[in-house]
């Protein structure tokens, strides 16, 4: 088994699986890394690694000649152009399933079963402090001399408000409770020591800011970018303590972490690429936004608490990691990871026959496929689409199948609903149930339709034979030559 422990054990090992491609010509971090990023999972296609990175118009790095050089040199001057010497930037660490299965060390089957493991307590690895990191070989704690705007972070969709941090792990401790905690929240740069935080209500961070702002005090915390995948996933799930112990059995061992130069707080992943330390201040409140979200619109913009840098640390020869919001990366570690196994969990409860569980990407998190080796029961299908419901408050579409879908694959799944669903007498409805108030379909306090679907085979109605298929051949002997 490979062994990842940062960021870049993991890129070389999706080299090896022809899961990476890297961009040596140059690309903006305005729009076109996202893009770029986009497009590479939007076909299923490898993570790209982007190895020379500018800001500014695409256009400017034709500039050919004395005359048109000295203009990209005055419009770099200025600041509308900037290259990013030195620097590189990744994105779709975790984008589908077959990386998500490298990620955790498994077969692409066996990756709810795998999170579910890591997610039991009793399976939790705990961190282990370590004094020294390599982000700590090139240390800022100069105010004057911090600007974030020299880091590489992205302006991704067109619709954002500014340039954002999407891919970095918050690293919290609340202040009573000594308890750690890994998270992601939205980050907009607001000026050169500033940045917007965005901060659910819901999130533990945030009860660590309110505690600490009830004291008329800042907390401190550290942005984490660049990591162990292991870390990435653990940062999205919803855990009664820390994170870090869900990378640590994802690892079968404990995740280094290491103390903060400037602020209290002691599990700060020590391989990452990048980190921000600093604090949220208390009373302090700014606009920022908007910035494309997991349901697929445009998040409006909050006024939100402020993080102010205290100290930037990066490695040598820094890879700054992105997720492009919105998309299949964003996906996956907000609400297919973390949720799969409590899906399991549930359909489990309602049918031992229950085989496999996805939360396909493509859908926003709303839809959930389950896969039943439906017996004789012609009413199971509907028990195990309530049961999923009862999961997840997110559920809101759920679509039952028989074990010979595959669940992975969007053209299979369309094959059952239109060949095995009589939508007359297959589909049912809850009507006024309990949704995610950011679902576009539901009210503005979440209350819409949920829907289930009977696309099992057998239904008594009349009698099929086998269905078709033909196995796969290596169509490269049949082609050489």
């Amino acid at each position: 088994m490979h062994d990842i422990y940062d960021l870049r054990s993991y890129l070389d090992l999706l080299e090896q699986r022809g899961q990476l491609v890297r961009i040596t010509k140059p690309v903006s971090i305005i729009h076109e890394v996202a893009d770029i990023g986009a497009t590479c999972e939007r076909i299923g296609g490898p993570a790209p690694l982007f190895e020379c990175i500018y800001e500014g118009d695409p256009s400017l790095r034709q500039a050919q000649g004395s005359r048109q050089a000295q203009d990209s040199q005055q419009a770099q001057d200025s600041g509308c152009y900037r290259r990013f010497d030195g620097w590189r930037l990744f994105s779709s660490a975790v984008a589908n399933q077959e990386r998500v299965a490298l990620a955790l060390g498994c077969e692409k089957g066996e990756v709810t079963a795998t999170m579910a493991r890591a997610l039991e307590p009793a399976n939790a690895i705990p961190p282990v402090c370590v004094a020294d990191a390599p982000w700590k070989q090139h240390l800022i704690t100069d105010p004057n001399a911090i600007d974030v705007n020299r880091l590489p972070i992205p302006k991704h969709a067109v619709g954002d408000g500014g340039r954002f941090i999407t891919g970095g792990v918050i690293v919290s401790k609340h202040p009573e409770t000594g308890v750690g905690n890994l998270g992601y929240n939205r980050m907009e740069i607001l000026g050169p020591r500033t940045l917007g935080m965005n901060i659910n209500q819901w999130r533990d961070v945030q009860r660590a800011h309110a505690a600490a702002e009830a004291k008329g005090q800042p907390l401190g915390i550290a942005v984490a970018i660049g990591l162990d995948p292991a870390l990435m996933i653990a940062a999205g799930c919803k855990y009664e303590g820390d994170e870090n112990n869900i990378a640590g059995a994802i690892r079968g061992r404990p995740v280094e972490v290491t103390r903060g130069v400037t602020v209290d707080v002691d599990t700060i992943p020590a391989h990452a690429e990048l980190v921000l330390e600093g604090h949220v201040l208390p009373g302090v409140r700014r606009s920022e936004g908007p910035l494309a979200e997991f349901h697929g619109y445009y998040g409006e913009p909050w006024e939100s608490p402020v993080f102010e840098v205290t100290a930037i640390g990066h490695r040598d020869n820094p890879i700054f990691q992105t997720i492009v919001p919105g998309w299949n990366e964003h996906i996956y570690i907000g609400n297919v990871l973390p949720r799969e196994p409590l899906l399991m969990r549930f359909v489990r409860h309602a049918s031992k026959n229950v085989r496999a569980v996805h939360i396909p990407p493509y859908t926003n998190g709303f839809l959930v496929v389950v896969q039943l080796d439906k017996k004789t029961n012609m009413g199971e299908p509907r028990n195990v689409a309530l049961a999923a419901f009862a999961a997840h408050p997110n559920f809101r579409v759920c679509v039952v199948v028989e074990s010979d879908v595959n669940i992975y694959d969007p053209s299979d799944l369309m094959w059952a609903l239109t060949t095995r669903v009589d939508w007359g007498q297959d589909v049912f409805t809850v009507p006024r149930a309990q949704g995610h108030e950011m679902d576009p379909a539901n009210d503005a306090k979440g209350i819409g339709t949920k829907i289930g679907i009977d696309a099992t085979f057998d239904k008594g109605r009349r009698p099929y034979g086998q269905r078709v298929s033909y196995p796969m051949v290596e169509l490269a002997k049949y082609l050489a030559g």
